[in-house]
């Protein structure tokens, strides 16, 4: 018989233990071997199915998706049919190019790590008529009873029925850097997930203690199945995806439209209808920027490989883009923010000193007598012990409070490694209910008791303090004000207190402490990291907001958002708050606020969803799975590679390969220098193309003959524009990037200065090549000459337009001139191919060239500066009108 469950795993913490066994058919001695074979058919293993990556012809036929791309294998087919082989072989060349870019950047980013069954834990301890046994973990079914001891992976969502001292590290759910105390209670229907003290959940680890649970959910019924699920939801497309679209469409159909009437119009001029067709594909394949696709991706592999240098590893392609165009970064707090690790960072001593203890030298010198007692007492009274291959400092692992106060005193030479391994005679460890921990330590004079825990609980404990001067009487008023400052600063606060024993009062045991002289208070938490401050000061100047969606508590959150500049009008946001609005009055309070915590992994989602809906391009960062949904649905996701999970990693488009928060602004600017890049080839392509379709159309209209042959065209459009476009993708920008606001989303690839710079340009060389074409027939050359004469005075418009291109709102003679070499070289060897197609007779046959003289030439060069100096003036007068009206500047 199938298990039909009657209630959701959202609520198992709600029931009593006898309720769940009831609903799960099973029993206190877990289930028969026999009833859990039965269900593992019914319901299928314990493990997570990963949707399988695409083939290899599905990632190539997905490059030949672009309306522009689907128009120019039109025109190859149609040339090859018309035995046009030069066109064909271009426009098939063009095409196999872009193809073999996009596959191999596509196939370069796929992973052969599959991170959600690195999640799944091998095997697990599971109890079946009574007997324990190991079994492997997949075969877990729902009512199985699990055994966890300290260092498991939980390997099923859980409703606890035992503990002993269990806590659960619960990071990469909630984002909480503390392990959970776990109970057995039931709890609240509307509890929230981190709160839910009776539940042990897939995937997370035991910090300590052990204990006994019922599986209530199994593979995606888990909440890390839950997870999964909504990390494989198609992903939309970036912004440059959609303009790129838009963009295609409308170029494509402009410049079928105005060559097919220039082919219906050119035949009662006295065309023949072949004729009329062979010029039409021509002025197709001439106008249509076929190497727009190439630029795109050729620009974006560019901006790929810059943030690459700058420990940024790109997994989508177009997010390179997308990145420079976000103007909200939400980002979890926990490992990406902060270090993801408690830190000792001040310490109160009864004297009223307050010290740093972040900035001590390690060699003990800066510290007093009381100091370095208290310091002591904290490495002493603690059970973290080093363990090889973990990341956290002087490689401890334990209790996230015993490894900060442990790594504390090894840091600031208030104890050594050799005494915190020689260990105490007798110890009590920590325990929840008590509050303090204790440990006996030998000496040459007899022993030294040392107790550490919660400054209430402490300060029961103690009759003195001390002092520089020898111990005094306790001041308890003075030490509980220090508490709730420190506290208040969003530090958990752990008091210290010793007492030397008589070698004759030292008995085998420890009993509860009395006597003891108050040593000082240690504020901790998990602290920001290097530079985040700043960086968020920088995404701010670059208006680029930035909020914090942690899972945390809200006034840790708080307190660390103050601390990095991270403001909220009303408070958090908290995920209970958060429930009660409904989009609207969720997008009004996300406006008032920078800090959103107890964020699950679906109030994380919903955020990121509303502020898209309110037009907003969104980049989440993160490490854990409870980001996962989030990184998946923003416009960039963005990972932690070191301390990040795997399922994290495989959601981002922006893996971190340093974990460092400060990475993203550069990212930022890279991202804008290579838009920036496209938008420039992109006016390169259009301003030639417009000023070739001009030419073409006007001349069409006169009683002069064709101004240029489908040849002259076609190795126009092949050595003119060549590699000159591709080239505007390494520039490396103009400098101001981060002073530049954000790029709005209705703002299209060209934005309104490059498109009016555009249609004047293009205007500008197609009026002139007509011009120079009218003026060398009113001379009497001959045709070819003629023709010849227009088509150099056209390469030179482009000569001067591409350099033109390098810069949209500075003067390119503020530029570097060799800061492009690949521009550089490239412009001049297609001057260098046009000089000798025309110098050597076969081709300039096959083309329709006739050989110029210099005089000829240096014309052609004067025409084609202009546009330099058209361009030059126009970025002048931009200017003045900014400097006299900042306001509309800083809009624009």
């Amino acid at each position: 018989m199938v298990l039909q469950p009657t209630t959701s795993p959202q609520q198992w913490h709600a029931l009593g233990q006898s309720e769940v066994r009831a609903l799960l058919r099973t029993t206190d001695q877990g289930l028969s071997v026999e009833e859990a074979r039965t269900r593992l058919l019914d319901l299928g293993p314990n493990e997570i199915q990963e949707r399988p990556p695409d083939r290899w012809y599905q990632v190539l036929l997905r490059q030949f998706r672009s309306p522009m791309i689907l128009f120019l294998l039109a025109a190859a087919v149609i040339t090859l049919f018309l035995h046009e082989w030069f066109d064909s072989f271009v426009i098939l060349l063009t095409l196999l190019l872009n193809a073999s870019l996009g596959f191999w950047q596509e196939r370069k980013a796929e992973h052969d790590v599959k991170a959600l069954r690195q999640l799944t834990v091998a095997e697990a301890t599971v109890v079946r008529s009574g007997t324990a046994e190991r079994i492997a973990a997949r075969e877990l079914v729902a009512g199985d009873l699990v055994r966890l001891e300290s260092g498991d992976k939980v390997p099923a969502d859980l409703r606890l029925t035992d503990v002993h001292d269990l806590q659960i590290n619960e990071s990469m759910l909630t984002g909480e850097v503390l392990p959970v105390l776990k109970s057995t209670g039931p709890h609240p229907e509307d509890t929230d997930l981190s709160d839910r003290l009776n539940m042990a959940y897939s995937g997370t680890l035991v910090a300590s203690g052990r204990a006994s649970g019922t599986v209530v959910a199994t593979a995606l019924d888990t909440e890390l199945g839950a997870i999964a699920q909504s990390v494989q939801v198609k992903a939309q497309k970036t912004p440059l995806q959609k303009l790129t679209d838009r963009l295609e469409k409308y170029i494509a159909v402009v410049v079928i439209a105005v060559a097919a009437l220039i082919s219906v119009v050119s035949v009662p001029l006295g065309t023949t209808a072949s004729e009329a067709f062979r010029n039409a594909v021509a002025l197709i394949v001439s106008a249509l920027p076929e190497a727009l696709p190439i630029v795109f991706t050729v620009t974006l592999g560019v901006g790929v490989s810059r943030m690459a240098k700058h420990r940024a590893v790109i997994r989508n392609l177009p997010s390179v883009e997308t990145l420079g165009s976000t103007d909200i970064i939400g980002s979890d707090k926990t490992g990406t923010l902060t270090i993801n690790r408690m830190t000792v960072e001040k310490l109160w001593t009864p004297d009223g000193q307050e010290l740093d203890v972040t900035r001590l030298p390690g060699d003990g010198s800066a510290l007093s007598a009381t100091q370095r007692r208290s310091l002591r007492t904290g490495a002493l009274s603690n059970e973290a012990e080093p363990r090889a291959g973990t990341d956290q400092e002087f490689g401890l692992v334990g209790d996230a409070v015993d490894v900060a106060m442990a790594a504390a005193g090894l840091r600031t030479g208030a104890v050594s490694a050799g005494e915190r391994e020689t260990g105490p005679v007798a110890a009590n460890a920590y325990e929840p209910e008590k509050k303090y921990s204790q440990a006996m330590f030998r000496t040459a004079d007899g022993h030294v008791l040392h107790v550490k825990g919660a400054p209430e609980t402490i300060l029961d404990f103690c009759s003195s303090m001390d002092t520089p001067e020898g111990p005094v009487p306790l001041d308890g008023e003075m030490i509980q004000q220090a508490s709730q400052e420190l506290g208040g600063r969003g530090l958990r606060v752990i008091a210290t207190a010793s007492v030397e024993v008589p070698a004759a009062e030292y008995g085998e045991s420890l009993d509860e402490p009395r006597g003891l002289t108050f040593t000082g208070l240690q504020g901790m938490m998990d602290p920001p990291r290097e530079g985040v401050k700043q960086a968020i000061a920088d995404c701010q100047s670059a208006g680029i907001r930035v909020m914090m969606i942690t899972g945390d508590h809200p006034g840790t959150a708080e307190a660390i958002g103050r601390r990095l500049g991270l403001r909220s009008r009303l408070g958090p946001l908290t995920g209970a708050e958060m429930a009660r609005l409904d989009d609207s009055e969720l997008r009004g309070r996300l406006r008032d606020t920078s800090i959103a915590a107890r964020m699950s992994p679906q109030d994380k989602l919903r955020i990121v969803q509303v502020l898209q809906e309110a037009e907003n391009i969104v980049a989440i960062t993160g490490d854990g799975v409870n980001d996962a949904p989030a990184l998946r649905a923003a416009a960039v996701g963005i990972a932690m590679g070191k301390s990040g999970t795997d399922v994290a990693r495989e959601s981002a488009d922006l893996v971190l390969a340093d974990d460092n928060f400060v990475t993203i602004v550069e990212a930022v600017r890279q991202g804008r220098v290579t838009f920036a890049s496209i938008r420039k080839a992109t006016h390169f392509l259009l301003a030639n193309g417009l000023a070739a379709m001009l030419a073409v159309a006007l001349n069409t209209f006169s009683d002069l003959p064709l101004i240029f042959l489908p040849a002259m065209l076609i190795f126009m459009n092949v050595i003119t524009n060549g590699i000159q476009d591709i080239a505007l993708g390494f520039e490396r920008g103009e400098g101001d990037e981060l002073r530049q606001p954000p790029r709005s989303q209705s703002e299209g690839i060209l934005g309104r200065t490059m498109l009016i710079r555009t249609l004047v340009t293009g205007t500008w060389m197609g009026l002139g090549t007509l011009l120079v074409y009218n003026l060398a027939q009113d001379a009497g050359f001959a045709l070819d000459h003629a023709r010849t004469l227009a088509l150099i005075t056209m390469v030179m418009f482009n000569f001067f337009n591409v350099f033109n291109s390098r810069a949209e709102r500075v003067s390119l003679f503020r530029l570097n001139p060799f800061g492009n070499p690949l521009l550089l070289i490239s412009s001049f060897a297609a001057l260098l191919l046009q000089w000798g197609a025309m110098s050597w007779e076969v081709s300039a046959e096959l083309i329709g060239l006739a050989p110029l003289s210099a005089a000829e030439w240096l014309f052609c060069t004067a025409v084609g500066a202009t546009v330099m100096v058209l361009v030059e003036v126009e970025k002048l007068i931009r200017q003045i009108v900014a400097r006299r009206s900042p306001t509309d500047s800083e809009k624009g």
